[in-house]
């Protein structure tokens, strides 16, 4: 089936490439990134690791606005409970809960983490009780070590997703749609490539329109 298609075209036979992704599973921006090398799996090799980062902790130190502010105490509830599944579960785990959060807030619409958190986790058969570490610091030390991970790699002016490359690491990109087939691993290509240069710092335009989940 061609690129457009649903199956995997991927060649077990090619070198894989090692990719780390960092999300707060908030960030609609980072849901459609990562939707995109999702569909960048599907063709290409590649070993993709997924980790927690936070824009509370990011802007703990920031002047932000009271609104923005407001949001942090919501999105820091998905970032602990992810963490804490990742340590309890493993990092094989890290990756549906993402999925199954992020439909449900970002494509889904809802607002409200007391009904998205007990429906993600029994989506995946987890453990019920696992809600409870979103309301507690108990594994905060594991999620900023992640965080910081990430951010230090790219620098403390941007946000998220942050994704590295066989160890170049870059902020974004920022994109919506998020584009399939083809254009998927054009963008791929050349963003990577863009990256890999040590003296390429920033490209950006306005956004124009809001995600297009």
């Amino acid at each position: 089936m061609g690129l457009n298609g649903c199956m995997s075209t991927v060649d077990p036979a090619s070198p894989s490439t090692a990719v780390d992704f960092w999300f707060d599973p908030s960030c609609p921006w980072a849901w459609m990134t990562s939707r995109w090398v999702d569909e960048v799996s599907r063709h290409r090799n590649l070993e993709v690791s997924w980790h927690v980062m936070s824009l509370a902790v990011l802007n703990e130190d920031q002047e932000v606005s009271d609104a923005y502010r407001a949001f942090f105490p919501r999105a820091l509830k998905y970032t602990r409970l992810v963490a804490a599944v990742g340590e309890l579960e493993g990092q094989q785990a890290v990756k549906p809960l993402y999925d199954a959060l992020g439909t449900r807030i970002h494509p889904g619409g809802s607002k409200n983490p007391d009904e998205v958190i007990p429906a993600a986790l029994a989506e995946l058969g987890l453990n019920p009780d696992y809600a409870r570490y979103a309301e507690t610091d108990e594994y905060d030390e594991q999620m900023r070590a992640s965080h910081f991970d990430g951010i230090n790699r790219v620098g403390q002016d941007v946000g998220t997703p942050v994704i590295a490359v066989a160890g170049t690491a870059f902020f974004g990109p920022v994109i919506s749609p998020a584009p399939t087939g083809e254009q998927a691993l054009t963008l791929w290509d050349g963003v990577v490539a863009a990256a890999s240069y040590d003296g390429f710092f920033e490209l950006k335009r306005s956004r124009t329109r809001d995600p297009q989940f």
